[in-house]
């Protein structure tokens, strides 16, 4: 196997003041908004399905006794719930913290890196700290990623039993079709399937808040609710019970920080109104009508089932089933694309290996495609829903991955805050740790469902953490490795450019991909191995490094920086790239805007490209102070065998490349 290094992951590159934006006019704030509801919202919007009927189900380990008064708490808890974390957090602070343009929590680890308000910077070990901490929250994210299809999807699918109980015995196969159907079309984009996404959002979210009115109208006393004293009441009367209902009551949240991952796709504005005007209002009627329809019919027998389904008439229980299941396939697709996202911006950041990444769309740079992560998903999913076989049991592994990725956006955003926007230290202290005392709270009760499935993410996401940090650490290894054997690139250049030189000039541009190092540069394995073992070079060569800036997007003015070095004829040009962490790394078409900006004429559609490759292996030595643990190096090693092509990460012509390397040891 081969380890292709070609990439300076989060070098210091240009700001990237702009974005690279698809060609054509630019949406309205009506498309914006529909987009938003249709990709954004997706999972918490299908919240409502679940949430109420988790609390009081008799497969809980604490279930809630169906009391009124305990209904009524609930509910109080569920309405401020979201609004203090979604509502106060997300949209009122979260969506602020963007890097140009940008949210999620890469984004997140790049703002603490950066100057703040006054210039300076973090200490390094806080910044380490800081981004190990956000390294932890993507992979948690990557984890409910796997959760969110199979308990949306189960959920809905459910609903079958309310129009004929016999149907159950048919829910796990119908749930393992749908999900291995999506999972499989996956690869052909969501552009055309995109469009139909908002306004199947937008009636599922009428229907729901409609039919929640409906109930809510028949039974207006459970309005009361709303005041915090049923909340603050419950947890007085019964704080056992309170406490234990809160692993299900942080089902109401999940989902919020999608509002956040896909800042860049529709802005602040368009989330901010669609969660406002429609998601919220719509999901607390759900919420208040199903409490009103247990209400009116409390018996000693138990809780009604389905309370989401039994809401609406008889009539209209099968068209819900369908339009329910459509919403939970559009909210695992929303948190699949989140997915891919997160994992490509890891890879460009240098925390994963460089995945074959398909790009789906001509027109949206963000439409993104990778086989790897969407088979290992699919793979999880399908074993997840084996595994659980109902919602109400998947829902006690779900809420954990969720509160910790909530706890580690408010630690990194209360930093930015305090670093970046220079917000008074004390003011941020006390609504960030209100807020984080609100999701501890929420943590503590699911860490009581570790042994009913709260371990799962937990685990899940202790192995991609394990991988991530494994490889930068591993990255690190290999360059310092590759360093040592390529040597200063002045010395190449100076035998290139020495009229005296045996070397042989052949005709041709030949462009050779280097890494982006701090300091002297050195020179790429395969430049260095053409000059000692063939004595030749083209007549004009190019080496061109590549880095990855701390910016989503880099703007084509700043895409790259041309220099001539000192003593050469100019038949040697020095040329950076840089991209952001979201952009396609076209390195012929980067390199070609480059050339035209600094108005030098090369004919790059005859050149010769030459990458320099590694051959990574394990050292059979035991481990030295500095190095990897042996476990370590077989994870890295291992993890090193899902490296795409080089040429075709960087889209270089197949027909024109030459690959030429070494072997290095970890």
């Amino acid at each position: 196997m081969t380890e292709q290094i070609a990439t300076a992951p989060a070098h210091d590159g240009p700001a990237g003041r702009g974005r690279v934006r698809p060609e054509g006019a630019s949406p309205t704030r009506a498309a914006l908004t529909l987009g938003a509801l249709g990709v954004v919202f997706g999972d918490i919007g299908t919240s409502p399905i679940y949430t109420l009927q988790t609390l009081f189900s008799p497969d809980d380990p604490h279930p809630v006794p169906l009391t009124e008064a305990n209904l009524l708490g609930l509910l109080s808890l569920i309405f401020w719930s979201a609004t203090i974390v979604v509502t106060g957090l997300y949209v009122g602070v979260v969506l602020h913290a963007d890097n140009h343009g940008e949210g999620g929590i890469m984004s997140l680890i790049t703002l603490v890196g950066r100057r703040g308000r006054d210039g300076r910077r973090l200490p390094p070990t806080v910044v380490r700290r800081l981004a190990l901490a956000g390294i932890a929250g993507a992979a948690l994210f990557l984890a409910d990623s796997m959760i969110t299809p199979a308990i949306s999807v189960l959920s809905a699918v459910e609903g079958v039993t309310v129009v004929d109980p016999a149907l159950g015995d048919f829910v796990v196969p119908a749930v393992l079709v749908i999900v291995v159907a999506l999972f499989v079309v996956q690869r052909f984009g969501t552009a055309k399937v995109g469009a139909a996404f908002g306004p199947v959002m937008v009636l599922w979210f009428l229907v729901i808040g409609l039919g929640g009115l409906s109930r809510v109208v028949a039974e207006p006393g459970v309005l009361r609710a709303l005041s915090p004293t049923y909340a603050i009441g419950f947890f007085v009367e019964q704080p056992g019970t309170a406490f234990f209902a809160l692993a299900a009551v942080v089902l109401v949240i999940t989902g919020a920080e999608a509002l956040y991952a896909d800042l860049g796709h529709f802005g602040r504005a368009p989330i901010t109104r669609a969660w406002l005007f429609l998601v919220y209002p719509a999901c607390m009627l759900s919420y208040y009508g199903q409490g009103a329809l247990v209400i009116g019919d409390l018996s000693p027998d138990g809780p009604i089932t389905a309370p989401f389904f039994r809401v609406v008439p008889g009539w209209a229980l099968v068209p819900l089933v369908v339009l329910a299941t459509l919403a939970t396939v559009i909210a695992s697709q929303a948190v699949i694309t989140g997915a891919f996202s997160v994992v490509r911006q890891a890879v460009q950041l240098g925390y994963l290996p460089r995945l074959r990444i398909v790009h789906t769309s001509a027109h949206t740079i963000g439409q993104v495609y990778v086989p790897y992560v969407n088979y290992g998903l699919m793979v999880a999913v399908v074993l997840l829903v084996l595994s659980f076989r109902s919602s109400a049991a998947l829902a006690f592994a779900y809420g954990m991955a969720v509160t910790c990725t909530v706890l580690v956006t408010i630690v990194l955003t209360s930093v930015v805050a305090v670093h970046r926007w220079g917000r008074p230290r004390p003011l941020v202290l006390a609504g960030g740790g209100f807020v984080g005392l609100v999701m501890l709270g929420f943590l503590a009760a699911n860490l009581t469902k570790l042994a009913h499935g709260a371990w799962v993410p937990l685990v899940i996401g202790l192995l991609l953490f394990t991988v991530m940090t494994t490889w930068f650490r591993g990255r690190l290894l290999v360059t310092k490795r590759r360093h040592e054997q390529e040597g200063p690139l002045d010395d190449v250049l100076h035998d290139a450019c020495d009229p005296g030189s045996p070397l042989v000039r052949v005709p041709g541009t030949a462009v050779y991909l280097n890494r982006a190092t701090k300091g002297e540069p050195t020179a790429p394995l395969a430049l260095r191995s053409t000059v000692e073992h063939l004595h030749a070079l083209h007549e004009r060569v190019l080496v061109v490094s590549l880095t990855t800036a701390l910016s989503p997007w880099v703007v084509d003015e700043e895409i790259g920086t041309v220099t001539v070095p000192e003593g050469s004829d100019g038949s040697v040009v020095l040329v950076t790239l840089h991209f952001g962490y979201r952009q396609r790394t076209d390195v012929p078409a980067a390199l070609a805007r480059a050339l035209a900006a600094a108005d030098l004429d090369v004919d790059l559609d005859e050149a010769s490209w030459f990458l320099s490759t590694i051959d990574v292996s394990r050292s059979p030595g035991h481990h030295r102070p500095g190095e990897l643990p042996r476990w370590r190096r077989a994870v890295f090693t291992a993890t090193s065998h899902l490296t795409t092509d080089a040429a075709r990460s960087f889209e270089l012509p197949k027909d024109r490349t030459v690959v030429m390397g070494a072997r290095i040891e970890v």
